[in-house]
């Protein structure tokens, strides 16, 4: 352990405080059929803190408060869930809350040493080609999950992380230019291009234009990084010659896209209440009916609406705790993608890593509260670790490893054999 001991116990406190006062506020404004209700409830929580409080222990890194943010919102998280409707633990929730956990730690261990990624550059590129296989032959635009048992997968949600290691692993290449025809061109640049279009069509296909603006929000701080890298020389010219094709192929978009998605595009909500402005509608009402304070835990309309515990979950915790605890939720996870610029990560791949993990979590949650709010088009994404999703909690717990590998790296110096004097040591030397 790394860490100051004396903040380590303080931080355990703090969550045990949140947790508490939140479970408090259920047995004073919730709706609830027995105090056993509650009683089991906090147990689960109060348990999967103490353990993972325990657990990190064995983990060598300079910094835990990556942890405590994220054992924090994802006890928020547990309690949200389990109070829509009615208090009443979820299982299902808990049970990817601790998979999310776990899957936190896998990323921390194997996204530590960049060489190690380096060298597998090759199996991560051949990873995403799997996934967007699998994506194409066993999801369509009307089911884009795989069913396993009453747990769900969606394969297109796993590309995020491998496709943020596939910008990350390109820095270092960005010094090998190779000349075709009067251009100077990096390789690396260009599969990356190519995967990014792979993905943009993969996505269009399944009709999940909600996740776009993610992978491209990877690949533009993937790309700013890349120019911006010391050893690699980018010209302005080609910076505006690249924003200029980016620009046509939005507006292409815009202009081609489906007539569903042109519809959604400049529906009036509050003019087919009962159609396509049903879910955002509805989520206004219920933010403007939870007031700052909320109605309380379980007492909410909102749980009888269509994905209130993914797509319009922000509304649905405005209404049952109040704006201000919502809110106070948002600035957590701002908080967690916060800690780079706190806390710069220690080599220029984990900075790049650090940057694209923190866009995509930005820019999803910021499609989701937005388009709640109407603000934006609805797009139907999830809120990193409140939302309810076997894929998208275990994918952000993957991300948050990626996260804490970057405070906690490895560098492995290469052994240098001692050289051995010709002659002996013993011998008199003037």
């Amino acid at each position: 352990m790394y860490a100051n001991p004396i903040a380590y116990v303080f931080s355990c406190i703090f969550v045990l405080i949140a947790h508490s006062a939140m479970l408090c506020n259920i047995w004073f404004n919730g709706k609830f059929d027995e105090p056993r209700d509650i009683a089991v409830l906090g147990a689960a929580v109060i348990i999967l803190d103490i353990a993972y409080f325990v657990v990190i222990l064995a983990f060598k890194q300079i910094s835990y408060v990556l942890d405590f943010l994220l054992i924090l919102v994802l006890g928020m998280s547990i309690i949200f869930q389990s109070c829509f409707g009615k208090v009443g633990f979820d299982v299902k929730h808990y049970i990817t809350c601790i998979v999310c956990l776990a899957a936190c730690k896998a990323g921390y261990i194997l996204c530590r040493d960049h060489k190690l990624l380096q060298d597998k550059k090759p199996y991560i590129y051949g990873a995403i080609g799997v996934m967007v296989l699998i994506t194409l032959v066993f999801t369509s635009a009307e089911n884009m999950w795989i069913e396993i048992g009453s747990f769900t997968l969606q394969p297109s949600e796993f590309i995020k992380p491998l496709f943020v290691l596939a910008c990350a692993t390109s820095i270092a290449d960005q010094q090998k230019k190779h000349k075709i025809l009067i251009f100077n061109v990096v390789y690396e640049n260009i599969a990356l291009f190519c995967i990014m279009a792979v993905i943009c069509l993969v996505q269009v296909k399944s009709h999940d234009y909600g996740s776009l603006p993610t992978f491209l929000s990877i690949y533009a701080v993937g790309f700013l990084l890349r120019i911006c890298y010391p050893k690699a020389k980018f010209s302005k010219k080609k910076l505006f010659a690249v924003i200029a094709v980016l620009v046509v192929f939005v507006l292409i978009g815009l202009k081609y896209a489906p007539d569903y998605v042109q519809h959604r595009l400049h529906v009036d909500i509050w003019s087919d209440k009962t159609g396509d402005g049903y879910q955002q509608s509805q989520a206004l009402i219920g933010i403007a009916n939870g007031g700052w304070f909320g109605v309380g835990p379980g007492k909410g309309f909102l749980c009888h609406v269509f994905a209130f515990d993914n797509d319009i979950v922000f509304a649905t915790i405005s209404e049952e705790w109040g704006l201000m605890f919502a809110l106070m939720m948002v600035l957590t996870i701002i908080i967690i993608t916060a800690i780079p610029l706190v806390n710069p990560a220690r080599s220029y791949f984990h900075g790049t890593m650090s940057a694209c993990v923190c866009a995509a979590f930005i820019v999803q949650m910021a499609l989701n509260i937005f388009g709640s709010c109407n603000l934006i088009p609805f797009t139907g994404v999830t809120i990193p670790f409140i939302s309810t999703g076997g894929s998208s909690l275990m994918v952000s717990g993957l991300m948050i490893g990626m996260l804490m590998a970057g405070q906690s790296p490895v560098f492995k110096e290469h052994k240098q054999k001692k050289q051995e004097d010709s002659e002996p040591a013993w011998r008199w030397k003037e």
